[in-house]
């Protein structure tokens, strides 16, 4: 549990202290533009930032993902809104879920793992994976 806040709460640590530091060299207004950034990078580097896996299976691919990973975050952003299609899947929470992804990239936890239909696909470009998710728009 630490780990998957590891990066999040080093960023915001980080941020407080530069802020610190501005606010104690007499610039309160870059002290807050400061913080305020390096809190959202701290959020958008945190599980807070992804959807949260349903509990249970479902037919809906799986993406296995960690904090921090600035690939799976690019996905993320890349997938906007078709993003709760998938099951996101944190394999700093399971070990079992890490073994899973050390089986489909051959040893390693490389992420984003996204596993379609039984097929593990490493870090897919996102415009193939919304092709592979979002149904075709019916013909008229």
């Amino acid at each position: 549990m630490v780990r998957r806040w590891s990066v999040a709460a080093l960023t915001a640590l980080c941020g407080v202290l530069i802020a610190a530091a501005r606010f104690g060299d007499g610039a309160p207004g870059t002290a807050a533009l400061l913080l305020a950034g390096f809190l959202v990078l701290a959020f958008v580097l945190s599980p807070l930032a992804f959807p949260r896996a349903a509990a249970g299976e479902d037919d809906r691919p799986v993406v296995y993902w960690r904090p921090g990973c600035v690939f799976c975050l690019r996905l993320r952003a890349r997938l906007g809104a078709d993003a709760d299609r998938l099951r996101w899947v944190d394999i700093w929470q399971d070990p079992a879920v890490a073994a899973a992804v050390r089986e489909i990239t051959g040893g390693d936890e490389t992420v984003p793992t996204v596993v379609i239909s039984g097929r593990g696909h490493v870090n897919p470009d996102p415009s193939w994976l919304r092709d592979q998710i979002v149904p075709a728009a019916p013909q008229a």
